[in-house]
């Protein structure tokens, strides 16, 4: 017997409703694929040191920037085996709900997958991925704060697994 999956969208709500969105996209088996962290945080600070497959990431999320005029990915970390994003749709929102395919949240994601996985050669994603509406400022900055800070806290992270010695 399958485990049933637990739905990840907001029941009835339109994804293409304007506003700011946290999105959370993982690679699949939370395989640490995009790059590694680097700094011991002493007095080399830790950042993110992207892999090839993170350098492509990191290219399509800058050019989904300049191809979408009504979505905007204002922040972004790439960690070793997800990125975080906080995605802008303005003037998207219609007074009907949209088709969960079609909504701009989804579509979004399903783009920037499709177009890492042809350059990448493979699928590395994850099939789903987490959201969080943003509700108003002191929520942006609660989430806008965890992306600064994502590679400060690497260790600790829900998401860290111990890169395995091969």
């Amino acid at each position: 017997m399958y485990k049933q999956r637990k739905p990840t969208r907001l029941k009835d709500y339109n994804y293409s409703s304007n506003g700011r969105y946290f999105v959370t996209i993982f690679v699949q088996d939370r395989k640490q694929l995009l790059g590694q962290i680097v700094g011991d945080g002493v007095l080399d600070v830790p950042k993110v040191e992207l892999s090839r497959f993170g350098i492509i990431a990191e290219k399509y999320i800058v050019s989904m920037n300049e191809t979408y005029e009504k979505i905007h990915v204002s922040d972004y970390v790439i960690m070793p085996n997800h990125i975080h994003l906080i995605i802008g749709v303005l003037g998207h929102g219609t007074s009907r709900t949209a088709s969960p395919t079609n909504e701009a949240i989804p579509r979004f994601v399903s783009t920037f997958k499709r177009f890492c996985n042809k350059e990448y050669g493979q699928n590395i994603w994850q099939r789903s991925y987490n959201d969080h509406i943003i509700r108003n400022d002191l929520d942006y900055k609660k989430y806008y704060s965890y992306i600064q800070k994502n590679p400060f806290t690497w260790a600790k992270d829900e998401f860290y697994i111990e890169k395995p010695s091969y």
